[in-house]
Parts: structure tokens; C-alpha cells; sequence
């Protein structure tokens, strides 16, 4: 049976997921809204940046943000010169680290929604001498709701299943740092497959009713995002 330890990492990996996801949607956004319009010759660049998470081991992810929320690494240094602690083996570090790692997921499927709406609602917004914000809040984003929904959903269940880079900045402390996927490692290291198993199971199953959601949307409302 799931124990109160593993209950407890299950509401940190579901309270990580909820708090990653909005900030998220808040960053992403804009940045999504850039790549998608922008004629820039730093588009590329960028996208890139922002896609690395994808490809780059989620250790080596880690690793670079351990060294640079460290005491000597120039973001630990701003937040001890401003009286905060180091954000290695604490949650917030978690939610910094979840944020870049999981910001493709939520960027991309945004960036694809603003680009399949196409210019033509934003000028017939302007034509109405909507202003490009009121274009933007009135015309855009209700245009690509079908890609903030795919993107909620990734981003919330990519971060819930992360291991390698919230092990690197989190460690393993109970009711701060030990989420789901921590706990489930803990339980094969100690040989313990039952708990393993139930916890797994748990996730799995969480995990196949989140995506079933989202391809069945697809499926039935015709999204191309």
C-alpha cells in the first residue's frame, strides 16, 4: 500500500507541477508570441535555447544550475548578497529548475497555435483600430486556447515526471525536495518493489488519464496543435 511518505511525495510532485505550469504559461507567452512573429535574425538562436531542454541530458541540465545557484556561482552569490538562501536542496530551486527544463513543452505547442492563426484575424482586428494589445488579448489569445491547453497539460505532466534534474538541485528531503520520482528510486535502492510498484503505478496511471484527455480533445475538436 502507498504509505504517508509516499502520499507526501505525491502532493509535492502535484503542487511542483501546478506552480511550474502557471509560471510557465506566464514566461512562455510572450516568448512563444516572439518566435512566432518576430522577422529577427535571433529567432533561430533563441528557439534553440529554449528547445535545448529536449535533447540535453537532464543531469548535465543540473549540473549547470547546481554550479550556478551554488554559494560561488553568480545567481547563489545575488541571492546571498540580497539575504536569501542558495536555492539548491529547496523548492523553489526545484521550481527554477523544473521551469527551464520543461519550458519547450509549453512554449512550443503555444508558438505552433499563434502561427496556425495567421495574420489575417490581427489585421481585421487592426482595420477596427483595435489596439495591438487589445488585438493581442481579444484576438490572439482566444485563437490559440486549443495550444495553452496542450501546453498546460505537457508542461504540468512533463514536470510531474521529472527525475534527473530535480534529483541534481533537490536532493532527497522529505516534505521539501522528495518528490514522486525520487521516492520511487528510493523504494528500488532499499529493494522495496512493492511500494515501488504502487507508487509507479500511481504515476502511470495519472500520468495515461492526463494525456488521454488531451488526445481525446484533439480527436474530437480537430486541433492541429
Amino acid at each position: 500500500m502507498i504509505s504517508a511518505v509516499d502520499l507526501s511525495s505525491l502532493w509535492l510532485s502535484l503542487w511542483l507541477a501546478l506552480v511550474v505550469t502557471a509560471i510557465l504559461l506566464v514566461v512562455g507567452t510572450p516568448i512563444a508570441w516572439w518566435l512566432a512573429r518576430t522577422p529577427s535574425r535571433w529567432k533561430g538562436p533563441v528557439g534553440a535555447v529554449v528547445a535545448l531542454p529536449l535533447v540535453l541530458p537532464p543531469t548535465v541540465l543540473g549540473f549547470y544550475l547546481l554550479v550556478l545557484m551554488g554559494p560561488n556561482g553568480p545567481v547563489g552569490k545575488l541571492t546571498q548578497a540580497l539575504g536569501l538562501d542558495l536555492l539548491p536542496f529547496t523548492f523553489p530551486g526545484l521550481v527554477v529548475a523544473s521551469v527551464l527544463y520543461s519550458l519547450p513543452f509549453v512554449v512550443q505547442p503555444i508558438q505552433n497555435a499563434f502561427e496556425a492563426m495567421g495574420e489575417r484575424p490581427l489585421e481585421v482586428a487592426a482595420s477596427l483600430r483595435a489596439t495591438p494589445w487589445d488585438a493581442f488579448f481579444t484576438v490572439a489569445l482566444p485563437l490559440a486556447r486549443p495550444g495553452f491547453l496542450t501546453a498546460s497539460i505537457l508542461g504540468f505532466a512533463h514536470t510531474l515526471g521529472e527525475f534527473g534534474v530535480v534529483l541534481m538541485i533537490g536532493g532527497n528531503i522529505p516534505d521539501r525536495t522528495r518528490v514522486a520520482s525520487v521516492q520511487i528510486y528510493d523504494h528500488v535502492e532499499a529493494m522495496e518493489y512493492g511500494q515501488a510498484h504502487w507508487l509507479a503505478g500511481v504515476m502511470v496511471g495519472f500520468s495515461f488519464l492526463v494525456l488521454l484527455v488531451l488526445y481525446t480533445r484533439r480527436r474530437r475538436q480537430g486541433w492541429s496543435v
